[in-house]
């Protein structure tokens, strides 16, 4: 992939038009109620939380979620989501395990919020003990990135056993601008770190750090059908494991990405 072919991705995922988390839940789910607070300080609508069903399987689901206007987007703030956002998911994901309920998390985020009130909070902590606690949930964990996934903010919700992207998607451990400006001192270099990060759904799944890519072409409404059976494919195999296998299955997955990426270097 060229280096404009990498940021055209970037820009699409960026698009402030592209369909957000909310749009992606009310297609794929039958239903869905919201629930909301962290119980320990607020109710962060960067991050939607919440209870769903398609046919009579429920699902907890956890959700970044970006505004339209500069009106949502201020309300959602920008997606980037505070302590409590990670908090309230953590509560779900709790949740979700105490009923037996699969969890499918949506990743759209420029990253978690940086501000000093978040700082104050326990961001990073916050960010840890919601990665703490994914990797040991006993019910099984589909991510699926729709957009821009940079960050320990998108990583936060991202120990899935099984990770799934849209074509024009991102993810990656921080934004291109950040990664030029750290490694060159230049963020005008930008595009050219798109390429090196490898961020893109085709680099990540030839990594395997994904597992599946899911075309975006006939449109948003065929994408939802796309992932609605994706979803039931993957929870339905994931169901006939033990609880000990559905947290094994999970710890192998990000064991094994490191060792992968060091056997390509030490063939190249």
């Amino acid at each position: 992939m060229s280096k404009s072919e990498a940021w055209e991705k970037v820009e699409i995922a960026r698009n402030p038009n592209r369909k957000t988390a909310l749009d992606y839940i009310e297609s794929i789910f039958d239903n869905f109620i919201e629930l909301h607070g962290d119980r320990c300080f607020g109710d962060d609508k960067a991050m939607v939380c919440g209870i769903g069903s398609i046919g009579k399987q429920g699902y907890t689901i956890i959700a970044e979620q970006k505004g339209r206007s500069t009106k949502e987007n201020i309300e959602r703030n920008f997606g980037m989501p505070n302590p409590e956002s990670y908090r309230k998911a953590i509560r779900f994901m709790k949740q979700a395990e105490k009923f037996n309920r699969p969890i499918i998390t949506f990743v759209d985020t420029k990253g978690a919020y940086p501000g000093i009130g978040a700082e104050e909070r326990g961001q990073g902590e916050a960010i840890a003990k919601s990665m703490f606690e994914m990797a040991k949930l006993k019910v099984p964990i589909i991510t699926i990135v729709i957009g821009e996934g940079s960050s320990g903010g998108a990583l936060a919700i991202s120990v899935a056993n099984k990770i799934i992207m849209l074509e024009n998607s991102i993810y990656s451990i921080l934004s291109p601008e950040g990664y030029a400006s750290i490694l060159w001192k230049d963020s005008s270099r930008a595009k050219e770190a798109a390429e090196v990060m490898k961020l893109t759904a085709k680099d990540l799944y030839e990594l395997k750090v994904i597992d599946k890519i899911v075309k975006e072409t006939g449109g948003f409404e065929e994408t939802a059908v796309k992932l609605n059976k994706e979803i039931v494919k993957n929870i339905k195999e994931m169901q006939k494991q033990t609880k000990e296998e559905i947290i094994e299955q999970r710890y192998q997955k990000f064991r094994n990405m490191g060792e992968y990426e060091l056997q390509i270097k030490a063939n190249s």
